[in-house]
């Protein structure tokens, strides 16, 4: 699984012409799912971003974690993220098809609610347009296979 995580004043994520889900002070995750992912790696993956301490404390360090500063998180699905772009038209034959990405992008939203978070998504599989103002920025990468 992969996350790319943003730390941001506000985001948002419009579809149809329509405000689906809007956060102020948090993280945009962009989050994609292996065709090999497991609970596990969904677990993981929370885990690691309701801890991630990136917002500053009063001495201006990268030392808060998000509860502590108040953040909520917008949750979006990307396949994307495992494109395959060894050609110049990428391929995403390892992105995980709906019938196990969406359970899995479900279990992160639930993991983080259930540690106190709000957590406002997009619509899997949906043409959505993501508007964000970035904080810092801080943009870090995610990657199961890698923490």
């Amino acid at each position: 699984m992969r996350a790319v995580v943003t730390r941001v004043k506000n985001a948002s994520v419009v579809i149809d012409g329509e405000v689906h889900g809007q956060i102020g002070t948090g993280f945009l995750v962009l989050l994609g799912v292996h065709e090999n992912d497991t609970e596990a790696e969904a677990k993981k993956i929370a885990d690691k971003l309701c801890g991630l301490r990136v917002f500053e404390d009063a001495n201006g360090k990268m030392n808060v974690n998000p509860m502590d500063a108040g953040a909520a998180f917008l949750i979006i699905s990307q396949f994307t993220l495992f494109a395959d772009c060894r050609s110049r038209r990428p391929g995403f034959s390892h992105a995980a098809r709906p019938e196990l990405a969406i359970p899995l992008y479900e279990l992160v939203i639930a993991e983080c609610r259930a540690r106190g978070f709000t957590v406002e998504t997009g619509e899997f599989g949906a043409e959505m347009q993501v508007l964000s103002q970035n904080d810092g920025p801080v943009t870090i990468l995610l990657d199961t296979g890698e923490l």
